[in-house]
């Protein structure tokens, strides 16, 4: 006969988590440990992002900034079957750090080449564009596969709240140590925290208690790892997971245009500027604009994610909460299809980023949680880092012919953007149809 379970009190960690989310018993340790790696790897990010933005723009313009992502999408059709067939097999652990620490090297070699006064921007930010998807979704996997779907509903806003954190901290920090210790200085600080995490996520495994962990026969360690062609063969053939890649297809390209009319209009800003007074630097003015932009994103990100995600799911469910983005999408490039000026692109656009890096991004995925192991590994890899990517392709192509061919402005990006953004409503619509129809969970969040 089974017993009942014996009621264990929260430890003082665990009853000042709770005020964010419910914590059961024993919980407290292992979250704090997923939090901590979560801060940590946005932070090593966002402390970068100025960085990269600088070193490209300054390098080659808004428009080659826009072709590089494009680039990316191409390596990642490469990188993402030699991962599948180095790794193969290995223990989800050692795999995490094989390529935290890899990471890390490549930017020791970075620092090197810079400081051997090469040019190393455009490279650069193809790089920290793979790492960003690939950390970033290995992470989360590996979250997602130590804890089961019930502690993934409940805690999987709380650890991303350290990314929200880790993105704020990151850009602050970023902003004040650029004009101390340059660009090359921020990738040594960067590669010494990105190092740290690959202590953190062993920690954070082990701690994990008994009742919150995936049953062993779902663990993913234990099947086999499928190659990049069958995980985007299961995309293809599932309804729901082909429309959340269309989704986050449509999200990216969205997204990354808008980033070429702020980068476009940022590149104008500073150019007057040194009109003005040409004794200032093109690339710290670039530099310290970014740096604000990133500080005031995650700023509200962090506020969006403490406060406002796990309300918004219990208000509305998941199905709910993925509307937010795309009705401020069509509400902003609506607007600046009208109103193209600096303030009002600089402030919309921190307003779609902190959307996106809060509600939309943790609601993303937690749509995971409740699917099959394979297309919770398999689909989720292909659709978080090659479909992710190949939104930055079409993006690419969109700005060369509208640039080439038809000579667009930035009004006229903003009208494709916002025509797109009504695609992307239809399908968040169709995805919230799918959701409350197939999955056994409700689509509110329930304790």
């Amino acid at each position: 006969m089974n017993q009942p379970h014996k009621r264990i009190s929260l430890t003082p960690l665990e009853r000042l988590l709770s005020a964010f989310t419910k914590i059961h018993a024993g919980e407290g340790i292992s979250v704090s440990y997923f939090f901590a790696n979560a801060f940590l790897l946005l932070f090593v990010y966002y402390l970068l992002k100025p960085v990269r933005d600088a070193l490209v723009l300054t390098e080659g313009g808004a428009e080659l900034r826009s072709y590089a992502l494009a680039i990316q999408a191409i390596l990642l059709m490469a990188a993402i079957p030699l991962y599948s067939y180095l790794f193969h097999g290995m223990q989800r652990l050692t795999l995490l750090r094989s390529i935290i620490l890899f990471f890390s090297a490549n930017l020791v070699v970075f620092f090197a080449l810079g400081m051997a006064h090469i040019n190393v921007g455009v490279a650069f930010f193809i790089w920290l564009g793979i790492i960003s998807v690939t950390l970033v979704a290995e992470f989360w996997a590996f979250s997602a596969d130590v804890f089961n779907v019930a502690a993934g509903h409940r805690l999987f806003a709380l650890i991303a709240a350290g990314s929200s954190l880790g993105s704020l901290l990151g850009s602050q920090v970023s902003k004040m140590l650029f004009s101390h210790i340059g660009a090359y200085g921020l990738m040594l600080v960067a590669a010494v925290c990105l190092a740290l995490t690959a202590l953190l996520c062993g920690h954070a495994e082990r701690t994990v208690p008994e009742r919150s962990r995936c049953q062993p026969e779902d663990a993913s360690h234990t099947a086999k790892r499928a190659s990049l062609l069958e995980g985007f063969s299961i995309v293809l053939n599932d309804r729901y997971l082909l429309l959340v890649g269309v989704f986050v297809l449509l999200l990216n390209c969205i997204n990354s245009t808008g980033e070429f009319i702020l980068a476009k209009i940022i590149v104008a800003q500073a150019e007057a500027a040194i009109s003005a007074n040409p004794a200032l630097i093109k690339s710290e003015i670039i530099g310290t604009t970014y740096g604000n932009y990133y500080f005031w994103v995650n700023l509200l990100t962090v506020l969006a994610q403490f406060l406002l995600v796990r309300r918004m799911w219990q208000l509305v469910g998941i199905p709910g909460a993925l509307l937010t983005a795309p009705i401020i999408a069509i509400a902003g490039y609506g607007l600046i299809s009208f109103m193209p000026t600096f303030t009002l692109v600089y402030l919309y656009k921190i307003l779609e980023n902190s959307t996106d890096y809060s509600i939309q991004s943790t609601t993303r995925h937690a749509l995971f949680l409740p699917v099959s192991h394979s297309k919770k590994f398999q689909g989720k890899t292909c659709i978080d880092t090659l479909i992710w990517r190949l939104g930055d392709l079409i993006q690419a192509l969109v700005v060369y012919v509208g640039l080439n061919v038809f000579g667009f402005g930035i009004t006229h990006f903003a009208v494709v953007n916002f025509v797109l953004s009504i695609a992307w409503l239809l399908a968040v619509i169709a995805i919230g149809v799918l959701y409350k129809r197939t999955t056994k969970l409700p689509a509110k969040l329930v304790e």
